[in-house]
């Protein structure tokens, strides 16, 4: 650990003690402090409330909560907010470009806030998918005392006892335009999958990188899965206000915390969840922002010998909710430390390591959501990298729920994802074909879009392991079938996959982590002297600047100063 914090020492002194600080402590006067309130530590409290997306329309008053703990542990909270893009309302459309990039902004915002206004620690809240890692990366950034809260859940919709998700409405969408879902049907789904406030219930984008937060040892343990809407909701967040004090008392940082170690924790977490390939790309940037070199050859170690015994949608059959009643993810965690598959002696922000933390978890018996490792769904994580001939940096897939290893198909090539959505609702798409999306990554894109609208097309026309899907962008965590994306390099810096024609054959091999473009060398180095990079999609603004920054996906996409 590091040295206890004194008085001193925290960085608030800097802004209102002295004779000089008067019109500081003047303006926060205003906003009804006193001097006995400024003459304690301040804590940011940081959140990404918006109307934009379920997700988030709560985390205003869970905001109130945290800083009941704050006030309560004997500091003084001060509340911001930042933006946060919904990935589910931005899906499909040019809108999504904008979603990648918010989770830099975020992490620059909250970063500028703390450094403004010179705040001793910060407590994180985020709901909607890139807010969650934008938070954590922008913690490691400042590397203040900080703890990461989840907004939480959405209730699951119910129709005839069957549980809804947003997946379910997407996947209406191709059954309806291939005949097989009435009008009637298909509204009931739209009217009925989202019933609340919180993020997208099964184990998507943000609820993966929630139980990360809890394996990093960022957030509290069992803090992941309570619902958004749920008292218990409101306690942990009350917890983790009075958590981060505690750390600032005794000068607990994220880099004490969010050590090599705890990323191969995070790793192990995600493949027994069967989690969304997005997590590697958030696990990249934010271990990058700790100055840990974490690589695939990493996700591919801890991945081979972590068994997936979490039976979570979209590959699976429960949402968050169910896991949460069985004990949540301390339970996950508890069976790969049982199996040494976990470092037991990470610091958490509870003060206390992994293993002590764990020690009083209750492994339940009546109940089939999580395995045992020795019963597993998958004897290896599901969290895959792929390289070869069209991935020469590599390419990630999801297989948790898909029930092939390898896939021989025709190229059907598409410049951007709207022409490919287009030819899926024609049903130009058949068994056979693989759909090859380009220029849609972190520089072509901009922004590497989301491609649910086009994989849940797929799957709804009962296409979803007939056919495979290879891309520069990415997927949701809401995505199932054999969905290649992150593909590095990317189209528009002259990858491989900007050389695919029409026609070519295309080889998948998920049991030996392959992926070619099965067309002589001697052919690709003639397209390659005759290929032209396209000319951006933006010229200014911040998607411009963006593409401007930003690096490969195999690095996590993250975004440098220029040089």
């Amino acid at each position: 650990m590091s040295k206890p914090s004194t008085r001193a020492q925290i960085s608030s002194r800097n802004v209102v003690v002295g004779p000089s600080r008067a019109p500081h402590r003047a303006m926060y006067k205003a906003m009804g402090l006193d001097d006995d309130s400024l003459a304690k530590p301040f804590v940011g409290v940081s959140h990404t409330a918006n109307e934009a997306t379920p997700c988030n329309i709560h985390l205003g008053r869970l905001a109130t909560s945290v800083k009941k703990g704050v006030a309560d542990a004997g500091a003084t909270p001060r509340e911001f907010s930042t933006i946060a893009v919904s990935d589910g309302i931005a899906m499909g459309h040019e809108g999504m470009k904008s979603s990648l990039v918010s989770r830099e902004v975020i992490a620059d915002s909250i970063e500028l806030m703390v450094r403004a206004h010179q705040y001793d620690a910060l407590v994180g809240i985020a709901g909607c998918d890139k807010s969650l890692p934008g938070t954590m990366m922008a913690m490691a950034r400042l590397d203040i005392p900080s703890v990461f809260v989840y907004g939480g859940t959405i209730m699951p919709g119910i129709i005839d006892e069957r549980q809804l998700t947003i997946q379910d409405v997407y996947e209406a969408v191709g059954a309806y335009n291939a005949g097989k879902l009435s009008a009637s049907d298909f509204k009931e789904i739209e009217d009925n999958a989202c019933p609340s406030a919180g993020s997208c219930g099964g184990m998507f984008t943000a609820n993966t990188m929630s139980s990360i937060s809890e394996a990093l040892g960022i957030s509290l343990p069992g803090s992941a899965s309570p619902p958004a809407e749920d008292s218990e909701r409101e306690a942990v967040c009350v917890r983790t206000g009075e958590a981060c004090v505690r750390l600032l008392e005794c000068g607990t940082r994220p880099s004490d915390i969010m050590t090599f170690e705890s990323f191969e924790n995070a790793i192990a977490i995600l493949n027994a969840l069967g989690g969304s390939t997005n997590a590697i790309l958030h696990l990249l940037a934010l271990s990058s922002e700790l100055g840990i070199d974490l690589t695939y050859a990493d996700f591919e170690r801890i991945r081979k010998k972590t068994p997936h015994i979490a039976d979570m949608k979209p590959g699976g059959n429960h949402v968050m909710i169910d896991l949460d009643k069985i004990g949540g993810i301390p339970v996950v965690l508890k069976h790969l430390l049982e199996r040494n598959l976990l470092h037991g002696d990470c610091l958490t922000v509870t003060g206390k390591t992994m293993r002590q933390n764990l020690e009083s978890v209750h492994i339940p018996d009546d109940q089939n959501i999580v395995r045992t490792p020795d019963s597993p769904i998958h004897s290896s994580g599901t969290a895959v990298i792929l390289e070869g001939s069209l991935a020469p940096e590599g390419a990630v897939v999801k297989t948790s729920g898909v029930t092939i290893t390898e896939f021989i198909g025709t190229a059907r090539t598409f410049e951007c994802e709207d022409d490919a959505f287009e030819a899926v609702s024609r049903k130009e798409i058949v068994a056979g074909d693989v759909v090859v999306i380009r220029y849609e990554g972190p520089r072509g894109g901009p922004g590497m879009r989301e491609m649910l609208a086009v994989t849940a097309a797929l799957v709804g026309q009962g296409l979803g392991e007939k056919v495979a899907m290879v891309t520069d962008g990415r997927f949701s965590g809401a995505t199932r079938g054999f969905m290649i994306g992150h593909v590095a390099p990317e189209a528009f810096v002259g990858g491989n996959i900007a050389l695919v024609k029409e026609g070519d054959k295309i080889s998948i091999s998920t049991t030996d982590g392959k992926i070619d473009l099965l067309v002589a060398e001697s052919e690709l180095e003639q397209r390659r002297s005759s290929w032209v990079r396209p000319a951006p999609n933006y010229k200014t603004g911040a998607l411009a600047k963006y593409a401007s920054l930003v690096g490969s996906a195999a690095r996590g996409a993250i975004t440098r100063p220029a040089a």
